[in-house]
């Protein structure tokens, strides 16, 4: 595909100290690369000032474009908000990524050359040659290191780095995904929904880095009940329990 067109797909809840900095920096790289591109920034019921942040932002930047929820629905509820306002406008893709800028926006156009070769799922990857993270606590690096060996040996389609939300996959593909996860469950239900919509998968190395000091706290809680979540739908995977919607699948 010849600069395929994509949407970068942004949730913001509580993001006031980097909200501005995040969408400035994506719009930057986006107006670096030869493809019709956006940032839609999905404010899911913020209680402080992003919202107010964004929208004046949005007066000055014609690549953002602000999608507001009036009340908090989630981290899945974005994503799906998003891609249908990516579905709409017809992108080629949607890209996801964090408002934290601990992915970075400099590895956008990774992203877009693996579009132009017409990849389904294109994920970034901590864990290949090139990836790797920085400030990043012993206990969760290792926990993750270990959880994506596991993820990914049960869902077989050759990812190192599963549970990543830096992604992009193809908005046909995304728009077919009956998914229902409230919170950050949903990138492994969307993975899960992938290995019986998508034939081609890709990974590029990044470097995650931790959130800063002024930030929200992350919400992701190390409970047994969490890696159950997040697990269940690498299990569904590896015995080949299909999503009940598809009657018909392009991959067994």
């Amino acid at each position: 595909m010849a600069h395929p067109s994509f949407a970068v797909v942004i949730p913001m809840y509580n993001e006031q100290a980097a909200a501005e900095a995040c969408a400035r920096a994506v719009c930057e790289e986006l107006r670096k690369l030869p493809h019709r591109s956006a940032l839609i920034a999905v404010n899911d019921g913020s209680k402080d000032a992003t919202g107010e942040i964004l929208a004046a932002l949005s007066l000055q930047e014609p690549k953002l474009t602000l999608v507001t929820h009036p009340a908090n629905r989630g981290y899945g509820a974005a994503l799906r908000t998003g891609v249908g306002a990516a579905a709409a406008a017809g992108y080629d893709y949607v890209l996801f990524m964090d408002s934290d800028l601990t992915n970075h926006p400099r590895d956008i156009p990774r992203f877009a050359e693996a579009m132009e070769d017409g990849v389904d799922v294109i994920k970034a990857s901590r864990y290949i040659p090139g990836g790797g993270m920085e400030g990043v606590p012993l206990k969760r690096s290792l926990i993750s290191r270990l959880g994506n060996r596991v993820a990914g040996w049960l869902f077989g389609m050759g990812l190192h780095d599963c549970t990543n939300g830096f992604r992009a996959l193809r908005t046909a593909i995304a728009v077919q995904m009956d998914l229902r996860e409230r919170r950050f469950p949903i990138i492994m239900e969307e993975l899960y929904h992938c290995r019986f919509l998508a034939t081609t998968f890709r990974e590029i190395p990044v470097v995650l880095t931790n959130r800063r000091l002024d930030q929200r706290k992350t919400s992701f809680s190390y409970t047994p009940g969490t890696f159950w979540k997040y697990f269940k739908f690498a299990l569904l995977a590896f015995l080949h329990v299909r999503p009940a919607e598809y009657a018909r699948t392009r991959k067994d």
